[in-house]
């Protein structure tokens, strides 16, 4: 136990106060006792949350007992009782209501440092678990002795030590304790790993738990570099929601799944499991294909948008708004304005002159219909609306809601900032209609 005792004189300061999650096992006493030892060395509060998941008999006198314990050393003692629980995951769920308690702890107390008796088995079975199932490179290397929250840090000072070592500290140190009886049973996963995987291992390795903690650190190490690196390139491709596909494509393959990932992780939040390698996958094909238009939906109603080269995450519901406005005047559509005007020097795609002899009024502003075509000055044909919004890289959202000008029998005109028709004006000519888009 000297390296736990080391790194609990690193961790605590004077006048400190530590929140410990102490369930009352062999561990989580362990810890505390080790608390009220240094407390004597150093002056610190000391604040033990104890949770009562209430789903076995033994869990009020358990109670009792960490309560008891905590008196007797001058320990201030907080407890939750858990009524019920939600449908789904209950050790998922179980986990959450705890953490939510530690933290409503930590915030009565003004208290900053939490720490669990998450210990070398506990780190070892986590790794197992996760190389079976699959996971993240940071997550491959399982917990760490320390992590950062958003306001406090969490502390795990007994990954130094095994189960064993800890079990036996307790007895030589005539500490009380519990005993859960569900860790026997193997119908829980870590349980599985525990009786039969790892307990092989150590008998190969009797050291292998302090392997796994050197294969964690470096696994971490490597997590951190990588982040950095990852970090930098979000930094670089990122702006709003969108990366830009330009600058995107140049990055090496393993970091652009990096920059994914971690973009929908932040995106996704406490919901990142829904997400799935092959997902990742879709994106990347998505992004490589010719096709400027592409749509991957993901989980929790999660949309990633390839327009030409720009990729949009969004959650928004695609836009099928069909519009018909009677053109009087002036017109607001989507931020842009087409305003009828008295006179214009300039020319281009942004002005519009037309004769009343060419037309039939009233003008109407409409949004793309399927087929529409355009008839186009210097030839006897047209051109498909959809061919042109190509040309021009519009998105597919853009184009459903891009304004069109058409007279009263549905006779294209103008495609505001994109192309005139055959029935435009030279500004040399005198003409009876001025439009102008901006």
């Amino acid at each position: 136990m000297k390296k736990v005792i080391k790194y609990l004189n690193e961790i605590i300061d004077l006048n400190d106060k530590v929140v410990i999650a102490c369930s009352g096992g062999p561990d989580s006493m362990a810890l505390l006792f080790l608390l009220c030892e240094l407390r004597k060395e150093k002056n610190f509060e000391i604040i033990c949350a104890h949770v009562n998941h209430n789903i076995r008999e033994e869990s009020n006198s358990e109670a009792k007992m960490v309560e008891n314990y905590c008196s007797e050393n001058n320990v201030i003692f907080e407890y939750t009782k858990f009524e019920n629980y939600e449908k789904g995951n209950f050790e998922a769920i179980a986990r959450k209501k705890r953490y939510e308690f530690f933290e409503n702890v930590l915030k009565k107390h003004e208290a900053y440092k939490l720490m669990t008796a998450h210990h070398g088995d506990d780190l070892a079975e986590t790794i197992l678990m996760r190389i079976s199932r699959g996971s993240t490179l940071r997550g491959y290397s399982g917990f760490s002795k320390y992590s950062n929250s958003e306001w406090y840090q969490l502390y795990r000072p007994l990954i130094f030590v095994t189960k064993k070592e800890i079990f036996d500290f307790v007895i030589e140190n005539n500490i009380p304790y519990a005993i859960d009886k569900t860790n026997n049973q193997d119908h829980y996963t870590r349980n599985r790993f525990r009786h039969n995987i790892l307990a092989e291992l150590k008998k190969e390795e009797p050291n292998v738990t302090t392997k796994f903690l050197n294969f964690s650190n470096k696994i971490e190490e490597a997590a951190n570099y990588i982040s950095e690196v990852v970090d930098d390139e979000i930094e670089n491709v990122l702006i709003e929601n969108t990366i830009d596909l330009i600058k995107f494509i140049k990055l090496k393959k393993y970091i652009q799944k990096m920059v994914l990932k971690e973009i929908l992780s932040r995106i996704y939040d406490d919901d990142v499991v829904y997400l799935k390698e092959i997902h990742i996958e879709q994106i990347l094909n998505a992004i490589d294909s010719y096709r400027p238009n592409i749509e991957v939906v993901l989980p929790k109603k999660m949309r990633v948008l390839k327009r030409y080269d720009k990729l949009i995450f969004t959650t928004e519901e695609a836009k099928s708004n069909h519009y018909n406005y009677t053109f009087d005047k002036k017109i607001e559509i989507d931020n842009h304005i087409i305003e009828e005007v008295t006179q214009e020097k300039n020319d281009g795609n942004n002005i519009c002159r037309l004769n009343i002899v060419d037309v039939r009024l009233p003008l109407i502003v409409r949004n793309r219909l399927e087929g529409d075509k355009i008839a186009l000055k210097g030839t006897n044909g047209t051109k498909k609306i959809k061919e042109i919004f190509i040309e021009n890289h519009i998105s597919k959202e853009e184009r459903d809601n891009w304004p069109i000008l058409v007279d009263s029998t549905n006779k294209i005109l103008w495609i505001p900032g994109l192309k005139k028709s055959k029935y435009n004006r030279p500004k040399e000519e005198k003409c009876d209609i001025i439009l102008k888009y901006y």
